[in-house]
């Protein structure tokens, strides 16, 4: 059964900082490129950050660069978010995403929710 489950959301003041994971579970999380999106309320989901089934190349949307960086760890079966800097606007929910390699399969996680606010 495909898994991935996220955590360590939760309430951090403007300019604090948080670190989210993801853990997969179910299938070959090596061969597959990890993301993160968030939604707001009210908002389209959007992309947050990306990585590369070998970790080698990151990419971020323009509202995270220079404040979020993406890890992952394929022994461990983990993709993680570090938050820093973190404004009002990064208020969301945070999804985790795998998208296969040459294939349409993609799975989503159910989403941690993310308040800054002071």
């Amino acid at each position: 059964q495909v898994q991935l489950v996220e955590s360590g959301g939760g309430l951090v003041q403007p300019g604090g900082s948080l670190r989210l994971s993801c853990s997969a579970s179910g299938f070959t999380f090596r061969y597959y490129v990890m993301k993160w999106y968030r939604q707001a309320p009210g908002k389209e989901r959007e992309y947050v950050a990306g990585v590369t089934i070998d970790g080698g190349r990151k990419s971020y949307s323009d509202s995270v660069k220079g404040r979020f960086t993406i890890s992952r760890d394929n022994v461990r079966r983990t993709v993680d978010l570090q938050m820093n800097s973190l404004k009002l606007e990064d208020t969301a929910v945070y999804y985790c995403k795998a998208e296969g390699m040459g294939s349409d399969t993609e799975y989503w996680g159910r989403g941690t929710q993310v308040t800054v606010s002071s």
